[in-house]
């Protein structure tokens, strides 16, 4: 073999391998550039919903869509984003992305064989809606890394204001049905700014599963969770707790 030819071998897989050494860290940078851009720009879907529209070509539904409506903080009743906050993480304002109070009562309750719960806050479901898959198995848990990640960074670059208005848009509601602005038109047939205290919260009392658990057929869990959640807007203090967000 030519003496320039085995020299320039190694030269072009030193090449290659630096390059990959530096993959994680560009892979890192763009993350972080998404996370900052979505604190001033509204994202137009969500890779829940991209993920959605997939399996339903996917099994031949080409009649499908997305339902789903941005609508800001100020044109929205001010009842959903308190209604999922009492509903899905009543620590919201305190803590930052993580609950370990949480987390750790919701692994007691599982081990007690309750009603399954999980410990996750509202800026995790926000951060998974948003960029990540729910999952089973070993991919459930390069997701939750993923998810550490991104809630980090969401926390960091946006203010708690931000991050439940972008969940109020991104959670699903239905199948299908996704932010609060689609939810209400579907089930109430009014605006996501009509909607009254009752409705938001059985809004949120679908949450987390709103594929078991109907906005417009409540059962008997639906409704004691919705008259649940309202008492907890109350106790959180009603509207005023939002101004200190």
């Amino acid at each position: 073999m030519p003496e320039e030819q085995r020299l320039e071998r190694p030269s072009r897989w030193r090449r290659w391998r630096r390059r990959l050494l530096w993959l994680p860290l560009v892979l890192a940078a763009a993350s972080v550039l998404q996370v900052a851009v979505l604190r001033f720009v509204d994202p137009p879907f969500t890779s829940f919903m991209a993920i959605r529209q997939v399996k339903a070509l996917a099994a031949g539904d080409t009649g499908f869509r997305i339902a789903h409506d941005w609508r800001s903080l100020e044109r929205m009743s001010r009842s959903v984003p308190l209604a999922l906050i009492a509903a899905e993480d009543q620590r919201f304002a305190e803590h930052r992305g993580f609950d370990v109070e949480a987390i750790e009562q919701a692994r007691e309750r599982n081990e007690e064989g309750g009603r399954m719960r999980g410990g996750s806050t509202i800026s995790q479901q926000t951060a998974k809606n948003l960029f990540l898959w729910s999952g089973s198995g070993w991919n459930r848990w390069l997701r939750k890394a993923l998810e550490t990640w991104y809630t980090f960074w969401i926390e960091v670059l946006w203010s708690k204001s931000r991050i439940i208005e972008v969940y109020a848009n991104v959670a699903e509601f239905g199948d299908g049905v996704y932010g609060a602005q689609a939810a209400a038109r579907t089930w109430f047939r009014r605006d996501a700014d009509a909607l009254d205290a009752a409705q938001a919260a059985r809004l949120a009392a679908v949450l987390p599963n709103p594929k078991r658990y109907s906005v417009a057929r409540p059962g008997p869990y639906v409704q004691r969770r919705a008259a649940s959640i309202q008492r907890q807007m109350r106790n959180l203090g009603g509207e005023a707790y939002l101004e200190g967000l």
